[in-house]
């Protein structure tokens, strides 16, 4: 008995340590985890936890077991499909839906989107919901200008607080609902925790509206390059072809609807030179349209009309029409190049050096930093040593620009465009993923496992790029939460800190001690897995509540309000370790985000519950 409590000190020693490494981030976040797998295993290798007859309950199998774990499996999968998606732009058209709203109030946007997540997550597992939108809304803070670290964690907050408002919300609400008939008490029914669980959600979901973008910090000037280039202005040229969705449109107000934000200079059509402004102007095929443009503004002009990319590079080196020098569709990046002090392109005009020829590499625009080009066609411009071309090509083909003499490659600002041509396809595997998951067709893990090979085997992404949708680190914390864990389970700790709580509250009404209850099991959840926390302390309030005299359901109910509120760590939900990638946050930044929401809904629970569940 002596050694076991040994045991179990030990285990909430090397938690604290882990947190503490967790947050603080001194040492990164993959070393402090493969440290806590490494500790517990000479741990408990070189003091077994033993049993009866002598078996160690905590063997190395048992501790790196989490690497297989079905939750880690499911969340590695999903960030591949999620992938898939965002690779080939499949919800562009919902997003151009949602955009809409930002005319008139940027917040309501963003509202919808997380009303919509709630409400949803109310009735289907909440991990491939939050996987549909995390691509939308990823798409969504670039249209509207914000930072995804703003809106990533409120997008799993409002998965986890509408999984708290039906019985089938949130898996952690059916383990509760089994453990409790397990324990003599009848089935929870549908709708019997919808009004408190209502409440908690609506409030938890103004606070991730108003509160938590101001608590989290703007990374993504740090993670994107692509936005610190995007107030560079380059002269693009642009030839209509016959068969372009751009002929027959009409100017309003001086701008054709598909080229928005951006400047048109002139118009060629045939010998003339048509200048601004282009008031009830009518393009045709043939025109050639000279216009300054950013880097965002020719990718909407690509994500809005696909078609029209044929536009821009359809020219060649010569300025005329030629329509096999189109890149291939799939595999599209765009990339900056300067021209080196000592190129061969110095002085020379893009019609002269047969530029697409010996890259194969197509020149969208040309910006010069010293000053603006404004009358000049982009064919005829000679190149000047510090001139930027903005170049569509292959990946591979950029990337032979490394080894260009007359061009020093900019690499970060390299960005793969969407491929929209496969947009159809990355759906219909989603979709797939979503309906058999959500359903329970068959078990999410085995959906998740089969459409990541699917989005892979399809060409939607290569193996490179799912690779790179992986983020080491959760793998790594994952890894480690679990078995601390199942540390914590077989040496008895999370039921010894239960006991000796229901012990310290001997004698105070059941409202305060409902509520501590309710905070202990938040605590443990974000600690421990929120299932794990589920099957432990619902036993526990039950007892509590025959102790106490109340109603056992009561306690219950808590146990599953509780449980859900796994906000203040990564590990906490698997939600969060989706989010945790796209919106680059650290650790620190759920606590941040997440403590203060466990409080309030520790305080809204605490003033609520014994008012509706009359104990005072």
């Amino acid at each position: 008995m002596i050694e076991s409590q040994i045991h179990m000190w030990l285990v909430f020693l090397f938690i604290a340590v882990a947190m503490y490494a967790f947050a603080s981030e001194k040492i990164g976040l993959e070393v402090s985890s493969v440290s806590v797998i490494s500790g517990l295993l000479l741990l408990f290798y070189v003091f077994p936890l033993l049993d009866a007859s002598g078996n160690n309950l905590l063997s190395a199998k048992e501790i790196i077991a989490g690497l297989a774990d079905p939750a880690l499996i499911t969340v590695l999968s999903l960030l591949v499909v999620g992938q898939g998606i965002v690779r080939t732009g499949a919800l562009e058209k919902p997003i151009r839906v949602l955009i809409t709203l930002r005319r008139h109030h940027p917040v309501m946007a963003i509202g919808v989107v997380l009303t919509t997540v709630l409400i949803i997550s109310a009735f289907m597992n909440n991990t491939p919901v939050v996987v549909i939108f995390i691509p939308l809304m990823t798409a969504l803070a670039e249209r509207l200008h914000r930072s995804t670290s703003t809106l990533m964690i409120p997008l799993s907050y409002a998965s986890i607080l509408g999984g708290m408002t039906t019985l089938i919300g949130s898996s952690t609400n059916l383990l509760v609902s089994a453990a409790a008939v397990q324990a003599g008490q009848p089935a929870i029914k549908f709708f019997d925790i919808s009004i408190p669980g209502a409440v908690l959600a609506i409030t938890g979901l103004a606070y991730a509206l108003i509160v938590i973008p101001r608590l989290l910090p703007d990374r993504e000037a740090v993670t994107d390059g692509s936005t610190q280039l995007s107030g560079k202005q380059f002269i693009v040229q642009m030839q209509i072809s016959a068969d372009s969705p751009l002929v027959g449109e009409e100017a309003i107000a001086g701008q054709f609807p598909s080229l928005r934000n951006i400047t048109i200079r002139f118009i060629q059509r045939d010998e003339k030179l048509l200048l601004p402004p282009f008031d009830d102007m009518v393009l045709r095929p043939t025109d050639s349209v000279v216009f300054a443009g950013t880097r965002k503004s020719l990718t909407d002009a690509f994500s809005d009309n696909p078609q029209i990319m044929g536009d821009f590079h359809s020219i060649d080196d010569t300025g005329t029409q030629d329509a096999n020098t189109a890149p291939a569709s799939k595999d599209q990046t765009v990339a900056e190049v300067v021209i080196a002090p000592a190129s061969r392109m110095i002085g020379r005009a893009l019609h002269q050096i047969n530029f697409f020829y010996r890259t194969d590499c197509a020149v969208l625009g040309i910006q010069r930093r010293s000053r603006m080009i404004r009358t000049s066609r982009m064919t005829d411009i000679r190149l000047e040593a510090g001139d930027v071309l903005l170049l569509l090509g292959s990946r591979t083909n950029v990337m032979r620009l490394r080894n260009n003499p007359d061009v020093l490659l900019l690499e970060y600002s390299t960005r793969e465009l969407p491929a929209l041509a496969l947009a159809r396809r990355a759906r219909f595997i989603f979709g797939a993923v979503v309906i058999c998951a959500a359903t329970g067709f068959v078990p999410i893990v085995v959906a998740a496992v089969a459409g990541a090979t699917a989005m892979i085997a399809s060409g939607c992404i290569n193996v490179h790029q799912a690779s790179r949708s992986i983020d080491r680190r959760i793998v790594l914390l994952i890894w480690a939460a679990l078995a601390l864990g199942t540390a914590m389970q077989a040496t008895g700790g999370a039921t010894y800190i239960a006991t000796t709580l229901v012990t310290l509250l001997d004698g105070f009404h059941v409202a305060v001690i409902l509520s501590f209850f309710f905070l202990l099991v938040a605590f443990f959840t974000n600690v421990l897995s929120n299932s794990a926390t589920a099957v432990l302390f619902t036993p526990i309030g039950i007892g509590i509540a025959k102790t106490t005299g109340v109603d056992p359901m009561i306690f219950v109910f808590a146990v599953i309000f509780a449980a859900n509120c796994s906000f203040a760590t990564p590990m906490g939900y698997q939600t969060n370790l989706l989010v945790m990638g796209p919106g680059h946050y650290k650790f620190m930044d759920f606590f941040k985000a997440g403590a203060p929401l466990v409080i309030l809904l520790w305080i809204v629970f605490s003033i609520f519950a014994p008012i509706y569940y009359g104990l005072i």
